[in-house]
């Protein structure tokens, strides 16, 4: 795991599978999903090096129901006060009371499928409490206002958060980006077509930094590239 300065406030925790961010305030840390199962020590670490402890996370914000972005979410809930937030849609599978839908695979998608899969720990992600589930629209306090903007499609309840202060974006999988720097849809949706809407719904938002659940960020000029892959898929 590797942490990156983005921002002096947000930091981008690079794992081999399932990104994880983190946004520092005066008053506590909110985190960005929680990687696989077994990450939590590596985010604890991670904290720890910026000078704060576990225990100063204030909010845990789930993007999806996926194993890779809620795989340590039981672990980081179990640190403090932590409220753990996600959208209703996809809060019943978070907290392990139903099966979220698989996804749609086109050809070329299996087997990446496959192989992405064979690199994960074989460890399903254990059911976490959901503290607050959240809609389209709800702000959350941090960042000077985080907006949640729902974008299903990649999964029923997926959400990315938009900060318009900071001109900020995370995405979760709904957008990535491939090892060759272009920005593309997200993989495995269980809806593509209502995948695509939401890109194109985020294609229309002003930030400068994307943050994906997938891929690097892009710390510059984030509104034009999305928009060039709104284009793409809709001309």
């Amino acid at each position: 795991m590797d942490l990156v300065e983005l921002l002096p406030s947000l930091y981008f925790l690079r794992f081999p599978v399932g990104h994880v961010y983190l946004w520092r305030d005066p008053d506590g840390l909110t985190l960005i999903d929680s990687g696989v199962p077994g990450s939590a020590p590596l985010i604890a670490d991670a904290v720890r090096t910026l000078g704060h402890a576990p225990s100063d996370v204030r909010r845990l914000v789930l993007t999806h129901f996926h194993e890779d972005h809620t795989g340590s979410a039981a672990d980081i809930a179990a640190w403090g006060d932590v409220t753990v937030c996600a959208h209703r849609d996809d809060a019943p599978f978070v907290r392990g009371e139903a099966a979220g839908p698989a996804p749609i695979l086109s050809g070329w998608e299996q087997e990446l499928w496959d192989h992405v899969h064979a690199d994960m720990p074989h460890v399903p992600a254990p059911p976490v409490r959901v503290d607050r589930e959240l809609d389209d629209g709800d702000t959350l306090g941090f960042g000077g206002g985080a907006r949640v903007l729902a974008v299903p499609g990649h999964t029923p309840g997926s959400l990315a958060l938009h900060l318009p202060e900071q001109g900020v974006l995370f995405t979760g999988d709904t957008i990535a980006r491939a090892p060759d720097g272009q920005v593309i849809l997200g993989v495995f949706n269980a809806d593509p077509p209502a995948a695509v809407a939401s890109l194109v719904r985020q294609a229309a938002l002003d930030v400068e930094i994307a943050c994906f659940g997938h891929g690097e960020p892009v710390t510059k000029g984030a509104s034009r590239l999305i928009a060039d892959t709104a284009a793409r898929l809709t001309g």
